[in-house]
């Protein structure tokens, strides 16, 4: 029997009246002239952990700077928790959607790995004992508590990027974003990160170009390509498909076989 085939269905999300994310009809072009979205829809819904993969150049980090207001104007929605992304929700769309960078020093600018977590909370009027918590708990949630008051450039990358998803935490997101979370990071980072992202209560948008750490983390891909969304399923299933995989550009590892993985929950 073919494993992929014989999965159950995909796991339904946390139940909620409106999703964390609906993208509808988003296109966008740069100033040059160049389009980068041709009309791109989907929706993710509350607890989900949706991977987004695509070629270079498919139009994700563009996707991604719509999800918080970063870029706007295009045609089409984004809508975030049921509001939409504009400026008379802004804040709150900020607040809601959380994103990772792919470097974790365009994070981190304070002079304590605290400080840099309370900064997004306390910018937004948290302060005394609820801030002290809130960052606590941030802390907590990617097990870098002990190093609260040490300075973000004496920690390792791997302990970086941990306190870069804690800034983001701290504002209580309701959808974190990461941005390629894996790279540059050795085999136990790439581990206690995966650890971390399983145990959190929010909803997760990963793009990646780590098809492994997709497929062990999220039980559902999007593949953007040219700006569409491409293919919208089960990520064992698409991985597994050799012609969608060289249609777009898309490469597993020498050797490994998706077929063969027992994805983690």
């Amino acid at each position: 029997m073919d494993p992929v085939n014989s999965l159950p269905p995909l796991p339904s999300p946390v139940p909620s009246p409106v999703p964390s994310l609906d993208v509808a009809g988003l296109a966008f072009a740069y100033p040059d002239g160049h389009q980068a979205l041709f009309g791109v829809d989907f929706t993710v819904g509350r607890g989900e952990r949706v991977a987004l993969l695509g070629p270079n150049g498919a139009g994700k980090t563009t996707l991604v700077l719509h999800l918080n207001g970063i870029l706007t104007g295009g045609a089409g929605t984004v809508t975030v928790a049921g509001l939409p992304v504009g400026k008379k929700h802004m804040a709150e769309i900020r607040r809601k959607a959380g994103i990772v960078f792919q470097d974790p020093d365009d994070q981190l600018f304070m002079p304590s790995v605290r400080e840099d977590v309370a900064f997004g909370p306390a910018s937004a009027g948290l302060k005394g004992p609820e801030l002290e918590a809130r960052v606590r708990t941030a802390l907590e949630q990617v097990g870098m508590e002990d190093f609260a008051d040490r300075p973000p450039h004496h920690l390792s990358y791997g302990q970086r990027r941990r306190v870069a998803v804690a800034t983001v935490l701290a504002m209580e997101p309701e959808i974190l974003v990461l941005d390629e979370p894996s790279s540059n990071l050795d085999p136990a980072s790439r581990r206690e990160l995966a650890d971390i992202l399983r145990s959190l209560d929010v909803t997760v948008l990963m793009v990646t170009h780590d098809l492994p750490y997709a497929l062990e983390l999220c039980p559902r891909a999007l593949i953007l390509s040219e700006g569409v969304i491409a293919a919208d399923g089960r990520t064992g299933e698409l991985l597994s498909d050799d012609e969608l995989m060289r249609q777009h550009r898309l490469e597993l590892p020498f050797g490994f076989d998706p077929r063969s993985v027992t994805m983690g929950a």
